[in-house]
């Protein structure tokens, strides 16, 4: 099945993009659908690519209801009357039912999310991979899990990514009922129990999807080479035995690597048309001044510029990201900080929502700390108006908030764990180095104390402060590149397919 081009087809599946390129194909501007980071580090991960000028190629599920209900249809038609003129479409959208009408990408009901999950790789193994004829696959997380064991038997090698510790099991006959037959590669599947006879494995012994993914896989990565050395130490107690043994044989057989994520390139302050004033590490005080006094009169705090402002940008999710941790001390650092105006903003979802909201009520805090639905755009002016983003995550397979809030100044407040370890230093200003405030056990006291150390630094002389703000910034717009990103994952793609992507 494999090609025989100079330049080689990569398909990259994933069930989330934020957007694509316009030289893509014709439906690329019609087409986002978002649920968390996964979706942002497709969309920066495939830009780069093209403009590498990779022959890449993008599998994802038609969303119609997402994707602007009629307009989906419409645009079809339009594309099926002017095929014949297009010189390539590079875009491929998995169609069915499962996944036509939904609002979000992911269902709260895990059967929901499972159907959608079947019926999305039974496109992609039925139809695209035929269609399109890659050299090489790209798999994201469990939603693909099946996919490399497929590529697998048909000698096409593939790359599985975990972006996140989740995963979901089927039988072999509920996999086959949905209309994939696998049959004839059962057995690059990771199963709950050993599986040396399909009839018997094919009722009663589950198929691990994650797992399977990177059983099957020829090469593995995490998305931050911490988290990947965390996971084969067994540094998360939440990691299944099976799972890290197999991310622990691709890493003894050199089949596994950490690669950081980066933020997409429009988290740039100096272009960023969310922010009420754009600005750059040499106007940064006036900048990020006016953005500040903008959301504090739109929020309702008090308006005061000198005010140190902290920013949630993180899902509000307690087993992860930990906001619990900041519910605990949430009154004290307001009330101990109450003549200095500290305020607090969190721009997030989730089910602790209500806590905060009745944490605020109740204390009677709502002219310092504002909770909020999440909107792009208003996080995204958080970020400029901001001094501080806090993020005391229990784990972090990768993160971005630490890497897109020193490029707007706003400096992490985070705990030491996976992504952040390898993105965040300490901050310190007579070696001039460091860009964040780090602690390490998981509590609320550790955080408190790091909270604390931020405002020592907030205190400093304006001109100290200022400089170390500015030499953050362009430090960090230089290290936290998506070019740089993307040229990790073409040396991987070279490594595995022994021959390179990019024409010379």
């Amino acid at each position: 099945m494999k090609a025989s081009r100079n330049n080689p087809k990569i398909l990259i599946v994933t069930p989330e993009i934020t957007y694509l390129p316009d030289g893509m194909g014709y439906i690329a501007n019609y087409l986002s659908a978002k649920a968390g980071g996964l979706a942002d580090v497709s969309a920066t991960l495939v830009s780069a690519l093209f403009e590498l000028g990779v022959d890449v190629h993008v599998a994802i599920p038609n969303y119609r209801q997402i994707f602007g209900g009629q307009l989906a249809y419409i645009l079809g038609k339009k594309l099926r009357s002017i095929k014949k003129k297009m010189p390539l479409e590079r875009i491929h959208l998995a169609e069915d039912e499962a996944f036509f009408n939904i609002n979000y990408v992911y269902s709260s009901y895990s059967e929901e999310n499972s159907e959608i999950a079947i019926a999305f790789q039974r496109e992609i193994i039925n139809k695209i991979i035929p269609q399109v004829k890659p050299d090489f696959i790209h798999c994201n997380d469990w939603m693909t899990g099946l996919i490399p064991a497929a590529a697998k038997k048909l000698h096409i090698p593939s790359l599985f990514t975990i972006h996140n510790i989740y995963t979901t099991k089927f039988f072999l006959s509920q996999i086959e009922e949905m209309g994939i037959d696998v049959s004839s590669f059962w057995q690059y599947l990771y199963y709950e129990n050993m599986a040396p006879d399909y009839k018997k494995a094919r009722e009663s012994n589950p198929v691990d999807l994650l797992t399977s993914g990177v059983f099957a896989a020829d090469f593995v990565n995490t998305v931050s080479p911490t988290f990947l050395t965390e996971v084969i130490k067994g540094r998360h107690e939440f990691v299944e035995c099976n799972f890290k043994q197999e991310v622990t044989n691709k890493w003894n057989a050199g089949c596994a690597v950490g690669i950081m994520n980066s933020p997409d390139p429009s988290f740039d302050p100096g272009a960023d048309k969310d922010l009420i004033r754009t600005y750059g590490p040499k106007d940064h005080v006036a900048g990020k001044r006016e953005n500040k006094r903008f959301l504090q009169k739109t929020l309702g705090l008090v308006e005061d510029d000198r005010a140190p402002l902290f920013f949630w940008p993180s899902r509000l999710d307690t087993i992860q990201k930990g906001c619990h941790l900041l519910a605990e001390i949430l009154y004290e650092i307001v009330l101990s900080n109450w003549e200095q105006h500290l305020e607090i903003v969190i721009v997030s979802n989730g089910d602790y929502e209500i806590n905060f909201k009745n944490i605020v009520k109740f204390h009677h805090l709502e002219s310092r700390v504002a909770v909020c639905n999440f909107n792009e755009r208003l996080s995204r002016l958080a970020y400029g108006a901001s001094d501080f983003i806090l993020m005391p995550s229990r784990f972090e397979p990768c993160g971005l908030p630490q890497m897109i809030g020193p490029i707007y100044g706003s400096l992490p407040v985070a705990r030491d764990t996976g992504g952040i370890h390898d993105t965040v230093i300490n901050m310190d200003i007579q070696n001039n180095t460091g860009n964040g405030f780090l602690f390490q056990a998981f509590d609320a006291e550790n955080l408190l104390t790091a909270v604390k150390q931020a405002l020592r630094f907030y205190n400093h002389p304006e001109k100290t402060k200022q400089q170390q703000i500015k030499r953050v910034m362009k430090q960090s717009a230089t290290a936290f590149n998506h070019m740089a990103t993307a040229r990790q994952y073409v040396d991987t793609y070279e490594k595995i397919l022994r021959r390179p992507l990019i024409r010379p």
